[in-house]
């Protein structure tokens, strides 16, 4: 029996809503590569593993944790969308859907880091655009093979750390991120976050709604996340926290049909609390509708 692969659903739905994704046992050349049954299994298993170890780890071990976990979950998985996506034209589409959205923030003055780069794939298309592009990851595994150029930059980190000066960032950006962040350290990255922003500085942070979770692998086997997603949060949960760092400025950015701009606050605050408020079994099909999940998205800008 084949399953879909649902690790990444929800969210690719925001940047190509009618992608297809295709059967098969090699990497798609459009959509992600399906997956069997017991491959998710298998992953399903070694990412709940992994997650414990770092759940349960004290901060000074999650200072070398991060890069180890990453490390082994790709040699363990190589099936890992994050592996197999690379060479798809949907993940190409995918990667240019995040380009537009962040293209009107850019100009050729600008220092751009994308954190949680991944392939750096977006970094690296940045880079003809401004002045300096990073791509900062914690997985050596994931980027070693992954040249630099004058205009652009792997960074390696701890998982908190941002190895760049004070006010040095023009715009930041993460997709997917947070979630894979001890909620003990996400108070530490967020700081490092601010303190490389430059005085007006962007923030733009993207992150799966934990109303309709979970969002990683264990989306399938259990009703909290127990993969890799460490903490899953909500716009109020974020709002809260970006508030607490001294953004100046913090608002809800919306793209619809190409068209920009900032949602009300307050109306999202309601909608999550209305919807926290339904027993699980009503709550998560409503969540997880398609209208829901873009009402509910999670995509947050501060401004310091």
């Amino acid at each position: 029996m084949i399953l879909w692969t649902r690790f990444t659903i929800g969210y690719a739905v925001l940047f190509k809503p009618n992608s297809i994704r295709v059967a098969s046992d090699t990497i798609a050349t459009r959509g992600v590569v399906v997956r069997t049954a017991e491959e998710l299994r298998q992953h399903y298993e070694v990412e709940k593993e992994l997650g414990n170890r770092l759940r349960n780890s004290k901060r000074g071990e999650r200072v070398a944790l991060y890069s180890q976990v990453y490390d082994e979950l790709f040699r363990r998985v190589p099936q890992h969308p994050q592996l197999t996506r690379q060479k798809t034209a949907n993940h190409e589409a995918k990667v240019q859907g995040h380009l537009r959205l962040l293209r009107p923030f850019l100009t050729p003055d600008t220092t751009f880091l994308e954190i949680g780069a991944g392939d750096c794939h977006l970094p690296q298309l940045m880079a003809p655009l401004v002045r300096k592009a990073y791509g900062l990851e914690v997985s050596a595994e994931l980027t070693k093979d992954i040249r630099n150029t004058d205009k652009f930059e792997v960074l390696l980190s701890n998982g908190c750390e941002i190895p760049l000066p004070d006010n040095s960032v023009d715009v930041a950006y993460s997709f997917q991120v947070m979630e894979h962040i001890h909620p003990d350290d996400v108070i530490e990255q967020l700081k490092d976050i601010y303190r490389v922003l430059k005085p007006g500085g962007l923030y733009y942070c993207i992150t799966p709604n934990r109303l309709h979770g979970p969002n990683d692998i264990s989306r399938d086997f259990d009703r909290e996340a127990t993969g890799l997603h460490l903490k899953e949060y909500s716009i109020t949960d974020l709002l809260k926290l970006f508030r607490s760092m001294g953004f100046r400025k913090v608002w809800i950015e919306r793209m619809i049909k190409g068209h920009r701009f900032r949602a009300p606050i307050l109306p999202a605050i309601l909608l999550e609390r209305f919807v926290e408020s339904l027993p699980w079994g009503v709550r998560i099909p409503l969540a997880r509708s398609y209208v829901m999940v873009r009402l509910l998205h999670v995509s947050l800008m501060g401004q310091k």
